[in-house]
């Protein structure tokens, strides 16, 4: 449990680095995507290719597919309607009319636009799942998804309107009908319509054949990208939470003794024992620590004594989320799936996305509650009556409020994120006139857990802040191996508070820093890898 916490990112338009895009290809095929994977081609612009194996999956299928229409099979969403129509039979005639009207139908997504980030992950987990050859979908199909997908192109996709099962319908419909030349997408940060986009790249509209329309629908991509990327990030920012509650448990002239493997060992939760000997090796050698050792303090608060044991029930939750959503990364989400094999067409539900919204569910309060004990930790480290230090960390109290609201935004954060973090997972409104009697609102997790994240970032950043602004304090002491390093690097790009200025600069520059790895990256030069 030690993999490393790498950011990337688009240019803020949601255009791709051209030079990242040339640097790095990751080929998709039956099994074996990670979240490293998807950050990649999300966050850092790698391309995409299909496997040797996967190629020869789709062919198979596709054939199969041709064969039964040949023969005048009848197959729900091929030569049926879709849902509570599926009693309709669809004229030969009408098969290509039928796919064009399944997306233009299907395309009622509402709200604010997906990121770049998350459309070019459901992209390439649309991909993912096409290549594992269960969908009937033609290889030429394939093929230009993957052409936008590695061009740099982004469909104009509303965030809103998926209820997470049969998939993320709405949303996929608004991402596939740029193949045929319909809908918007934005090319170099450019918006267009999905004509203009595709006779820029050199390509043609498609005409979508038997099930093709179906085929890019269902699944469960735009829960799993925001997910998908989202745990990722939960990853590294519990490392960052470690690296916080060190810092604070030394200007609060804390006890290592919370961190002794002995105590970890009688309670074998990985995560615990993660997090305690992340905390110890920050503070290891610390001359703050050591001058207060024969002190009267009897036991810390818990919020410094009891840090192994919230952030480790948070790692445990994020370990456990990471299984979930790689697992449904590398499954086919299709309906019907087709097995050529075996010749054989099944209906089943593996577009309804329970496993991942209830995870996502679970996710946003691990990660609420890394804000939680972080928050009560700035409380700690602003209150003089609590910390032994100047009021709200500044000098001349009173002429300066100091990190007195910023105390106040990570109460407001953390607030909201006790909202937010009410299970959407439980929630069902039957759709499709009751033929669909049981959905999953598993995008309203992923969204919400997309926006807790982001709040306990700040609410980390904070607690940074106020450390390092503690930390000037001990001018005669040496402070632990990673604390220093943090220290440093904190300092390198945010000076000391010494007069009131504006506090929001500081706290972004420091979310800045946590995203782009660089604090991490300093902290585990001198450390090692931090466990997770």
């Amino acid at each position: 449990m030690t993999r490393c916490f790498p950011f990337g990112a688009l240019y803020e338009d949601g255009r791709v680095h051209e030079n990242d895009r040339a640097m790095k290809e990751i080929v998709l095929g039956i099994d074996g995507m990670t979240l490293e994977d998807l950050v990649a081609i999300a966050r850092e612009g790698a391309g995409v290719r299909l496997s040797d194996e996967s190629k020869k999956r789709i062919t198979e299928s596709r054939n199969l597919v041709e064969r039964w229409l040949r023969q005048g099979k009848i197959i729900y969403g091929v030569t049926t309607g879709f849902g509570a129509l599926s009693n309709v039979t669809i004229a030969a005639e009408d098969t290509r009319l039928l796919q064009q009207n399944v997306l233009m139908s299907h395309a009622a997504g509402v709200g604010d636009m997906l990121s770049g980030e998350a459309v070019r992950a459901m992209m390439a987990l649309r991909v993912k799942d096409l290549a594992r050859g269960h969908s009937g979908i033609r290889l030429a199909t394939v093929y230009r998804l993957v052409d936008l997908l590695n061009h740099g192109v982004l469909p104009v996709i509303p965030e809103k309107g998926s209820v997470g099962a049969s998939g993320d319908l709405a949303p996929q419909a608004h991402m596939s009908l740029v193949l045929i030349g319909l809908g918007e997408a934005f090319l170099e940060g450019t918006r267009m319509s999905g004509a203009e986009v595709l006779k820029k790249c050199g390509l043609e509209p498609l005409q979508l054949e038997a099930a093709e329309g179906l085929a890019l629908l269902n699944g469960t991509q735009m829960t799993t990208a925001i997910g998908g990327l989202a745990v990722h990030d939960a990853v590294g920012l519990s490392k960052i939470a470690d690296i916080a509650a060190a810092m604070s448990l030394e200007v609060l002239m804390g006890s290592r003794t919370e961190f002794d493997p002995r105590i970890h060992q009688v309670r074998p939760h990985p995560g615990q024992a993660a997090a305690a000997d992340n905390m110890r090796r920050i503070v290891h050698e610390s001359e703050i620590i050591s001058s207060h050792k024969d002190c009267g303090r009897i036991q810390d608060a818990y919020t410094l004594r009891c840090s192994p044991q919230v952030h480790g029930a948070s790692k445990d939750a994020i370990a456990y989320a990471r299984r979930v959503l790689e697992t449904e990364m590398n499954s086919s989400t299709n309906n019907p799936l087709i097995f050529s094999d075996s010749e054989e067409l099944l209906l089943g539900g593996n577009f309804h996305a329970q496993p991942v919204g209830l995870v996502l569910d679970f996710l946003c309060m691990a990660v609420a509650e890394l804000a939680n004990i972080s928050e009560r930790r700035i409380e700690r480290l602003v209150n003089p009556q609590l910390s032994g230090l100047p009021a709200f960390l500044v000098s001349e109290g009173g002429l300066n409020s100091g990190f007195m609201i910023a105390q106040y935004t990570a109460a407001s954060l953390v607030s909201e994120n006790k909202v937010l973090s009410h299970p959407a997972s439980v929630d069902s409104i039957p759709t499709s006139a009751n033929k669909e009697d049981h959905v999953p609102m598993s995008p309203i997790s992923a969204r919400k857990c997309r926006q807790v994240l982001e709040n306990a970032q700040y609410v980390i950043a904070i607690e940074l802040l106020c450390s390092a602004q503690a930390l000037d304090l001990f001018t005669n002491l040496k402070p632990g191996t990673g604390t220093f390093a943090a220290y440093g690097t904190i300092r390198n790009a945010i000076s000391h508070l010494e007069q009131d200025r504006i506090l929001s600069n500081d706290i972004h520059t420091m979310v800045d820093l946590m995203k782009n790895g660089t604090l991490l990256k300093e902290v585990e030069t001198v450390v090692g890898k931090l466990c997770w």
